[in-house]
């Protein structure tokens, strides 16, 4: 029994990009998938695909590399609120990550953004994970 899905989602990437494997499956759910749509606007994956299957759905994640160095474009992923703790922040104190340069994964009233929409939008919400 997973108890947090959002962080196998997580791991699951953050394994494959160390594995340097070119692709990764991963059981999908509605927030899966606008996590995975954020990264692929972000520019921190190549391509996704939604499965639809008939016990559980998949979504099959094409990961990005650098053509010269051969190093992934993520370089950390990690999970900040948790279940058993809880990471809220306003508006106003949306966390930066590296100054602008990492993205941070925010769940809002108006859905699933990144913290320059919440900021811009002016809304706050559960800061799910952050990416650089």
């Amino acid at each position: 029994m997973n108890t947090d899905p959002i962080a196998d989602y997580l791991t699951r990437i953050r394994n494959a990009v160390r594995a340097n494997h070119r692709v990764v499956d991963v059981p999908a759910s509605k927030l899966k998938k606008e996590i995975t749509k954020i990264l692929f606007d972000q520019g921190y994956i190549l391509s996704y695909k939604f499965e639809e299957q008939s016990a559980q759905d998949n979504i099959k994640i094409a990961l990005k590399y650098d053509r010269e160095t051969k190093e992934s474009v993520i370089k950390d992923i990690q999970r900040l609120s948790k279940p058993g703790l809880r990471k809220y922040a306003g508006a106003g104190e949306l966390p930066r990550i590296l100054n602008g340069l990492g993205v941070a994964i925010v769940s809002t009233s108006k859905g699933v953004m990144t913290d320059k929409q919440a900021r811009t939008e002016n809304v706050g919400g559960e800061v799910l994970c952050y990416v650089y």
